[in-house]
């Protein structure tokens, strides 16, 4: 394991993942400050993930075939750029195309990164929680971000939101300057290993329906939880953003406890049991009679979701050994922007019917990725090149 390796690319999910959690976080304010429905919000969260589940297997395919370690640092200076313009954009259509960008950044990042991670991290699960939760880690900080520099100073100042990335390239480059060099084969190539291991497509397919389904309840738990709390449950600002936080919070214990999990046990204990035990959580939240209610159940459920995050990731490069950033584009687009290509219609549910109703419709949906989840076979473990994932060509 290469720990120096593994903390730099935790730290820049982190970065990542904190503007992808900022787009949901800024949502309110918008609404707040620009008048916009449940459908324009939803919109807006469309914008920001339909794109990307796209074009992130397009970037896996590209990772794969030509390696190229600026799509790191470029994927998320591009995310907090779009992230900048959304808030300073006066206009509903410039929001959006921002949004879009942010997307596009977003999905530019997570698969030649979750490539170098699992490298650097061999065959451990525990590894793959360590990068994957630096990303929650990042987007657990977004509400507290949006709240104390749009809450306080409107969005006029969102530009000091893209601080927390021109810093975290600036240590991109100083550390590639200084490793990059000594360690990168000639000519900058990607060593195969194992090469008569073979694509299992109809497993894959399999894992990639599963993750439909969670990413459906997650986007609207995401996109909808600080509404659902201010205006169903009459919670102050406050109290959503605090909801917001515990949610994405708690994912993170519940990414470490699988990483834990998935070692000691295999890693299909945490996959099961992740969205066996999310069912009543998000059940509980559906019927909270008040905001500390929804507290707990929103934390349960964020360590529930979140369990089977880190094992997924690998079970999916395992299922596509020839094509490990490929399974990571899908896998990790899949994620979030599946959910976000079908938030404009629960967005038009709640319009009708109120955010309690949709949140019970996605509850079903959830019920439906348990039972998927429970027919997904393990497959042995196909670690890449340390040496060429993790420094691959420029």
């Amino acid at each position: 394991m290469n720990k120096r390796r593994l903390g730099l690319l935790t730290g820049t999910h982190a970065v990542n993942d904190l503007y992808q959690g900022l787009v949901p976080a800024l949502l309110p304010f918008m609404a707040l400050e620009r008048g916009y429905s449940y459908t324009a919000v939803s919109g807006l969260m469309l914008a920001a993930t339909g794109l990307s589940s796209v074009v992130q297997p397009l970037f896996g395919l590209y990772a794969d075939r030509h390696p190229r370690s600026w799509l790191v640092p470029t994927g998320f200076l591009v995310a907090a750029f779009g992230v900048v313009l959304a808030g300073l954009g006066g206009s509903y259509l410039l929001t959006w195309l921002a949004m879009v960008l942010c997307g596009l950044g977003i999905a530019a990042y997570h698969p030649p990164a979750t490539v170098a991670a699992r490298a650097a991290g061999g065959a451990s699960q525990k590894a793959m929680s360590v990068f994957s939760v630096g990303g929650t880690i990042g987007a657990s900080f977004a509400p507290l971000l949006a709240a104390a520099v749009v809450g306080a100073q409107g969005l006029s100042h969102s530009y000091l939101l893209g601080i927390p990335a021109l810093l975290m390239g600036l240590v991109w480059w100083a550390a590639n300057a200084r490793s990059a060099p000594a360690t990168q084969p000639a000519g900058g190539t990607r060593t195969r290993q194992q090469p008569m291991a073979q694509n299992d497509w109809r497993a894959f397919s399999l894992l990639v329906a599963t993750i439909v389904g969670w990413s459906i309840p997650y986007v609207m738990v995401l996109s909808m939880l600080s509404l659902y709390v201010s205006r169903e449950l009459g919670g102050s600002p406050f109290m959503a953003a605090a909801v917001l936080t515990s949610f994405t919070a708690a994912g993170a214990v519940g990414t470490l406890s699988g990483g834990w999990l998935g070692d000691r046990f295999g890693r299909m204990r945490p996959i099961r049991s992740g969205y066996l035990l999310a069912i009543p959580m998000l059940a509980g939240l559906v019927a909270a009679p008040s905001p500390v209610v929804a507290l707990v159940c929103t934390a349960g459920l964020g360590v529930a979701m979140f369990l089977p995050f880190a094992a997924q990731v690998t079970l999916a490069q395992d299922y596509l050994p020839r094509n490990p950033a490929t399974a990571s584009g899908i896998t990790l687009g899949l994620a979030l922007s599946v959910g976000g290509l079908v938030s404009p219609l629960f967005g038009l549910l709640s319009d009708a019917h109120g955010l309690r109703f949709t949140l019970t419709a996605v509850l079903c949906v959830l019920g439906v990725a348990a039972l998927l989840a429970f027919q997904l076979r393990n497959r042995a473990p196909h670690v890449p090149s340390a040496t060429a994932a993790a420094y691959p060509a420029r």
